[in-house]
């Protein structure tokens, strides 16, 4: 009977640490970019069952995102120095009301933004592009999925400070998201207004969403998941909440979810909507997944986008 439990204990010692093993990989794939030139792993609706195996087994193939494009307008590359030295583009209109800066979601980049910029534009707006930490024209190789690219905002917000810039708004989708929520949280930041599209609400709510679109158990390949990604690039990342760090925004938001979001869940949104502090505005695109809003609704972001601002950036300030 002592040697059935021996083995027994054995056999549970070598899943832990087996578990473990596929973790620590996996997270460090999903947080530190390959090189540029190897495919990306795709969307896991489009895998087939041994290619989900093989990915759930050695994580994803995630090169770093390249700007592929450049602005069709004038513009001005910027670096500044965050943790990593940063790169931006900053591209101006004539008599602009404003600037707004523009941050990327996880494994995109600033080119990618493009179609958002332009919009911004047209509405009277200078606008600064920037690439995360690990992004693009940006040092590094490395994403924490918006813990620390929260000190690239505030960077891009003091920036601009310290050029007497006015009425400067924050927009960000996804982990651009959660990365303003948390400097909101970190750093006080007090932007005229920011306009965010669906953030996370939890590092763990999240990845467990990565898992279920794969229809496999979340638990416990999730938790170690988080775990890891943290332990690897320096912080406790089952505390990465930016529905916790809403309760920190005094200044006026508009929140932007897609009602077919498989990443990020009603209950994570509706929560960061309680949680937000200041003059606050939550709309819906009802057939929009994780996406750019722009592909099926580029009326109404246009329309919902500009009555943010207008009401938020009067004319008495411009």
């Amino acid at each position: 009977m002592k040697k059935v439990w021996k083995r027994l204990l054995w056999i549970v010692i070598g899943l832990f640490i087996s578990m473990n093993m596929i973790a620590f990989f996996h997270a460090y794939k999903f947080t530190h970019f390959s090189e540029s030139g190897i495919h990306k792993t795709k969307n896991p609706k489009e895998l087939g069952v041994l290619s989900k195996v093989k990915t759930l087994l050695f994580g994803i193939n995630n090169p770093k995102p390249i700007n592929q494009t450049q602005p069709s307008r004038p513009f001005e590359t910027i670096r500044l120095q965050s943790s990593e030295r940063i790169e931006c583009w900053h591209i101006k209109v004539d008599s602009s009301k404003g600037t707004v800066i523009v941050f990327h979601g996880f494994s995109g980049s600033k080119s990618l933004m493009l179609d958002k910029s332009e919009e911004f534009n047209k509405l009277g707006y200078n606008t600064l592009l920037v690439d995360f930490i690990g992004t693009g024209g940006s040092e590094g190789n490395a994403t924490t999925i918006g813990y620390k690219e929260a000190q690239d905002v505030k960077v891009c917000l003091d920036y601009l400070i310290q050029t007497n810039a006015k009425n400067i708004v924050l927009f960000g989708t996804s982990m651009g998201a959660a990365s303003i929520l948390r400097a909101a949280r970190e750093f006080q930041i007090n932007p005229a207004c920011a306009i965010i599209e669906c953030p996370f609400g939890s590092m763990y709510k999240t990845t467990c969403a990565r898992f279920e679109q794969m229809k496999v158990p979340c638990f416990p390949m999730a938790g170690l998941l988080v775990f890891w990604g943290g332990a690897q690039n320096g912080f406790w990342a089952f505390s990465h909440n930016p529905q916790d760090y809403a309760t920190s925004v005094k200044f006026p938001t508009l929140l932007l979810y897609g009602g077919k979001d498989a990443e990020v869940s009603r209950e994570e949104i509706d929560q960061i909507f309680t949680n937000l502090n200041g003059k606050k505005r939550l709309n819906t695109f009802a057939d929009a997944g994780h996406e750019n809003y722009l592909k099926k609704y580029k009326k109404e972001w246009v329309t919902e986008v500009s009555a943010f601002l207008n009401d938020n950036i009067p004319d008495d300030k411009k």
